[in-house]
């Protein structure tokens, strides 16, 4: 496939804008967006050479995906979907989420990546466009059958992913593209991938092996030689096959080099607790209270926090805190932590008052500024397993790890910071969005931070079950009432208006029975809620595998299908 240069006298070489091109827009999109179209020519000319920019058809936190037109040779037009990434990404995680495209993408509803544009600190991924329907605008005319191949083949991608040790950590109904009438798939946008132990594709490596620095705090800064380390540039294989793919002309060699490392995007601060999160803890603490603490830091501190501080982390631009070494002990310190440990009032919680105490500022490396606090070795936790916070677990460091992912889809392992984290989690993503095509309700989860989210996922898994799910991976969960496992067919059926209340049956309108009959949700089989089930399994150790999942009894007659034509 070979493109023709597209603009001959409306752009110039240098990409100025272009009154021909937009001319030919016109008034079809708003004015904001043509200027950003207009900054994306002057960023990257050469995008100029190729694409006609059409429209932006999407915007992230890290990226805007904008609609292109390249004009091919044999004179027809093809679109391509244009992903422009912040300037202030970081080379190793461009450079990562490229390879995840080039070396899994481009089958098993798998988006891979046609070509990529680079000038200074600005970077294009192209990929071929496919038209789509947002989940929640067909979320309530679904048949039964269309949901079935929906999640067949998103864990049909899933299961191809982990094969090559990646794991995508955002998989949501926007990031499976769905065409309803040609019924394509296609899994997009590895900008938080991470990599397994044992990954296959080689710049995960790099991103999963960064070093930390000592005591696992983070100055904010980096280091020159690993700044200059982190200019990396693909590699020439991959970047010949990506080419190869759509037989693009290349334009310059600069084309393919990735953006010098910028500070900014590199550098983590670590956040000290404030009189505002104690407030917002005690704002948490409703009607069903939710603690989670980890295990290992109940008592008092064991011999083998210096060895955990210097293991590495699986995790991208992200410092090891999950210990609290303590700091050269000294009298004035010592005063300190006198004066932080307070006797434990015997009261109700819930009208506790907590008094926002005087903190000092974060401890930097600077002789003129107060020492940090920090916790001595012989204080214990006086508040494992209540719903309460102590000044002591205040004034350790706060636990990290892994939290990319949107908010809703994260599973339990994630919103209790569990350092270990595998492929389990878009396991657990796929379970979700099979309970909100179920349920007709998207989005299913919605939460304002990580403890809502988590006793959300108690209403709907039971509060003993994720209780005994988080022993199993090292944390303590402690809630205030008990909330019972409900029946997932229930639930959903429920939510659908086939039920008012569980154990009673409705009588709908006859209209809306038939339409329910014709697209099969009154015929929904138990293997489908078995299915569910396990995909949200709380324990990630016992969650069904993505290719355990495709050999379940709801698809028997998709795979019986897929071997015949094999």
């Amino acid at each position: 496939m070979e493109l023709s240069p597209v603009c001959t006298g409306g752009i110039s070489t240098d990409g100025c804008t272009i009154k021909s091109d937009r001319a030919q827009r016109k008034s079809k999109v708003p004015r904001d967006v043509e200027v950003d179209i207009e900054f994306l020519y002057k960023a990257v000319p050469q995008l100029a050479k190729v694409f006609r920019i059409v429209d932006k058809i999407g915007e992230g936190t890290f990226s805007s995906v904008y609609l292109g037109e390249a004009q091919m040779r044999d004179g027809r037009k093809e679109r391509f979907a244009l992903k422009h990434l912040i300037p202030t990404s970081h080379p190793t995680r461009i450079a990562a989420e490229l390879q995840c495209l080039t070396v899994a993408g481009g089958k098993d509803n798998v988006m891979g990546a046609s070509y990529c544009f680079r000038k200074e600190d600005h970077v294009v991924i192209v990929m071929p466009y496919m038209e789509h329907q947002a989940i929640v605008d067909i979320i309530s005319s679904l048949t039964f059958e269309e949901v079935r191949l929906y999640i067949y083949h998103l864990l049909k991608s899933l299961k191809h992913v982990h094969q090559f040790g990646i794991i995508h950590r955002d998989i949501k109904p926007n990031n499976f593209l769905y065409n309803r009438n040609s019924k394509m798939y296609a899994l997009v946008d590895f900008g938080l991938a991470q990599g397994t132990a044992d990954t296959q594709i080689e710049l995960l490596k790099v991103v999963r092996q960064r070093p930390t620095q000592k005591g696992g705090g983070s100055t904010g800064k980096q280091d020159t030689t690993q700044r200059s380390k982190a200019q990396l540039r693909l590699h020439p294989k991959s970047t010949a096959n990506t080419a190869a793919s759509t037989s693009l002309p290349v334009p310059q060699r600069q084309s393919t080099a990735l953006p010098p490392s910028s500070s900014s995007s590199s550098s983590t601060t670590t956040a000290t607790p404030s009189s505002a999160s104690r407030r917002a803890l005690v704002k948490k603490a409703r009607s069903v209270t939710t603690t989670v603490t980890t295990s290992t830091s109940r008592t008092k501190h064991t011999k083998d926090l210096p060895r955990l501080s210097r293991m590495q982390r699986p995790v991208f631009g992200e410092k090891n805190l999950n210990s609290c070494l303590p700091a050269s002990s000294t009298t004035k310190q010592a005063a300190i932590m006198t004066e932080l440990v307070k006797p434990i009032k015997t009261e109700d919680p819930a009208s506790r008052k907590y008094s926002p105490a005087t903190r000092g500022p974060v401890a930097v490396r600077s002789q003129t500024q107060k020492p940090q606090r920090t916790v001595q070795l012989g204080l214990t936790c006086s508040c494992y397993l209540t719903d309460r916070v102590c000044n002591i677990c205040l004034s350790r460091k706060q636990q990290v790890a892994a939290r990319a992912g949107t908010p809703g889809f994260r599973a339990p392992e994630v919103l209790t910071k569990c350092p270990n984290q595998g492929t389990a989690i878009d396991v657990w993503s796929a379970g979700v969005i099979l309970l909100s095509l179920l349920s007709g309700r998207y989005p299913f989860f919605k939460a304002s931070d990580d403890l809502i989210a988590l006793t959300q996922i108690m209403t709907i898994r039971g509060s003993r079950e994720t209780i005994q799910a988080a022993k199993s991976f090292g944390k303590a969960v402690v809630c205030s009432k008990e909330l019972p496992r409900q029946d997932l067919r229930t639930l959903c059926e429920t939510l659908r208006g086939r039920r008012t209340s569980p154990g009673d049956e409705v009588t709908p309108l006859q209209g809306a029975s038939m339409e329910r009959c014709e697209r099969g949700w009154d015929r929904v089989p138990d293997e489908a809620y078995n299915l569910l089930d396990r995909l949200m399994d709380l324990n990630p150790t016992t969650r069904i595998t993505a290719a355990q999942a495709l050999q379940h009894p709801l698809f028997k007659d998709l795979n019986l299908k897929q071997d015949f034509s094999i």
